[in-house]
């Protein structure tokens, strides 16, 4: 529900903002859930290294389907309601389960444990087209209001059961390492944690412009049928399954950056394929592809970002610090996309300027896979 895959930027922009707010005004609901889940890794991450694993996936899912329910009671045109409880309130409770729910799989693998992580993560890509769907066909038959509960309950059900499938194996490593600042402090220093801290900047900025758009892009452009177009957001979903699980099989062989950096340079070309679109079949065959290379990273993103430590007791705050950073990209890169769309659906400004963050993300990315590859003595990265 809090995935920006999922269909409420065209709907709410099209359909129950009732034209009283502009695309841009819109995104900051998905740009500040997007913020809200990321940087709450700074704080999750550190309390989960300590210890609090359960308190803090019980207490995110709390907040998270009530949040569902006051979702559920926003009235049509209310902005505010909507930016409260969908960004605000449900943002929070998600960015309180992200990183220990991803981060806990790693206490249980070592030597395949890219790949275990990414396995983990696709549920989100097979959950997102799931939830697509339903919620497009519950809109048109039930209401916005209805159709939101019926998915709370939903929600709800399927967290009680990751609740009690979840248990931790470490013992958290002794409390006296745990002053974030002295982390932060180390992590810093090293040329390759902050060039992939700037470089997954720069792709939460850019990358995530499809996810949010596309939809939206088919029904403004009237290429095809509104119930066609509604199929977009969960063909690209779905695909994303194959990326996730596809790829990271490869990173013992190739390195995870040597196939994070050309899966996000194909995601760069096809959000600039976009303008070139003509026809139903070439939104559908840009929705495959850049959902299968987009799950490549997206899969991948969290064991990248662990990778970089030197001890397993790190990895909560590596992954933290980082997606605390890159957060900001997220809440700013949207609403820059939906400014510079304007209302009269000027496709070019947007998809440009996506398609440069993205590039500069995979600079980033090249120039901290430079530095492991040269400090590890190997090509492999």
């Amino acid at each position: 529900m809090t995935d920006p895959r999922l269909p409420f930027q065209d709907y709410y922009v099209r359909i129950y903002m009732e034209g009283k707010y502009s695309s841009s005004t819109v995104s900051w609901v998905g740009s500040m859930q997007l913020w809200l889940v990321m940087s709450s890794g700074l704080v999750s991450g550190r309390l989960y290294d300590s210890g609090y694993f359960y308190h803090l996936i019980i207490g995110g899912s709390i907040i998270f389907v009530f949040c569902l329910f006051m979702l559920s009671l926003a009235q049509p045109g209310e902005f505010y309601q909507i930016f409260l409880a969908q960004g605000v309130g449900a943002g929070l409770g998600i960015g309180l389960i992200y990183v220990p729910g991803i981060a806990v799989v790693s206490q249980y693998f070592y030597r395949r444990r890219t790949l275990a992580m990414a396995i983990v993560a696709s549920g989100s890509g097979a959950g997102a087209a799931l939830q697509s769907i339903m919620l497009n066909k519950l809109f048109q038959k039930l209401g916005f209001q209805t159709a939101v509960r019926i998915s709370a309950a939903f929600n709800a059900g399927i967290l009680c059961i990751g609740i009690l499938l979840s248990r931790t194996r470490l013992t958290p490593a002794p409390s006296r390492d745990r002053n974030i600042f002295r982390y932060m402090k180390v992590f810093l220093r090293e040329p390759q944690y902050i060039a992939v801290v700037m470089g997954t900047f720069f792709n939460l900025m850019g990358l995530f412009f499809p996810t949010f758009f596309l939809q939206l892009n088919a029904n403004e452009k009237g290429i095809m049928s509104e119930n066609l177009a509604f199929y977009l957001l969960p063909v690209l979903n779905a695909s994303t399954v194959i990326g996730r699980v596809l790829f990271p099989m490869m990173v013992p062989l190739l390195g995870i950056f040597n196939i994070v950096i050309p899966s996000v340079f194909i995601c760069v070309i096809l959000i600039f394929c976009e303008l070139t679109v003509t026809s139903a079949g070439g939104y559908f065959v840009i929705a495959v592809l850049y959902g299968v290379f987009w799950g490549a990273y997206v899969g991948m993103f969290a064991p990248m970002v662990g990778s970089l430590a030197k001890e397993d007791s790190e990895i909560g705050a590596r992954m933290g610090i980082c997606f605390t950073f890159n957060s900001f990209g997220g809440l700013i890169g949207t609403p820059i996309a939906g400014a510079l769309l304007t209302p009269s659906f000027i496709w070019w400004q947007p998809t440009l300027f996506a398609g440069l963050s993205g590039a500069a993300g995979v600079i980033c990315l090249a120039a901290s896979r430079f530095w492991i590859a040269r400090e590890k003595g190997s090509q492999i990265a």
